[in-house]
């Protein structure tokens, strides 16, 4: 079955490269193509598509709070972060919104489609510089009654990863496969999401 795949991006030619590499690449789709977050959030819910590839810099609501509002509506739905600068706190702030991954705009075209296959499969690639910040993020909130706290070997893969080890590194180091890596490190992207959504729900009840 064919991946379908949904580009928001404000460069519209750039977002014409990004559809026409999709739709050249075997076993995926592009099924829309939007230039804003609004005009996106309006038609993704009807498209349904496996992947968005989502800007983080774009005109009116960002791609941030897109990826916020489209989780919100279509959890299903795997949201992966494009954006042109390595920046590591936008970046973060999108994954506590709902992504599972992100590529830069400079980034070889078989990483990118390998990265939509990848979170497709159920994978959630992360950086040594965004584990370091998932890594304060939950030490700083672990008071919180509604956090989940990581397991003890989702810790060990958090803490090799912010230390700059890749996945073969860790699965060699804790005798374990790759795929396994990936699996703990998912696990440790749905628990920022849900420490995320538990920490806006305490929020709204102060107002």
């Amino acid at each position: 079955m064919s991946v379908t795949v949904a580009i928001v991006e404000d460069d519209a030619q750039l977002r014409a490269a990004i559809v026409e590499l999709i739709n050249a690449s075997e076993g995926l789709t592009c099924v829309g193509s939007y230039g804003s977050t609004e005009a996106a959030l309006a038609a993704l819910p009807g498209v349904a598509p496996h992947v968005v590839l989502m800007d983080i810099n774009l005109g009116g609501l960002s791609g941030i709070e897109g990826t916020r509002r489209l989780k919100a509506g279509s959890p299903a739905t795997h949201v992966v972060m494009l954006t042109s600068f390595d920046d590591s706190d936008l970046i973060f702030e999108s994954l506590k919104a709902g992504a599972t991954g992100y590529v830069l705009k400079r980034t070889p075209t078989p990483q990118i489609l390998a990265a939509i296959h990848d979170v497709c499969a159920g994978g959630a690639p992360m950086s040594g510089v965004i584990a370091h910040k998932v890594v304060q993020y939950f030490r700083h909130n672990q008071s919180a009654p509604e956090v989940q706290h990581l397991t003890d070997r989702e810790r060990e893969v958090l803490d090799a990863l912010a230390e700059g080890q890749q996945y073969k590194e860790i699965a060699h180091h804790l005798s374990i496969s790759i795929n396994t890596v990936r699996k703990y490190i998912k696990g440790i992207y749905e628990k920022l999401h849900v420490n995320t959504r538990a920490d806006a729900v305490r929020k709204l009840g102060r107002v």
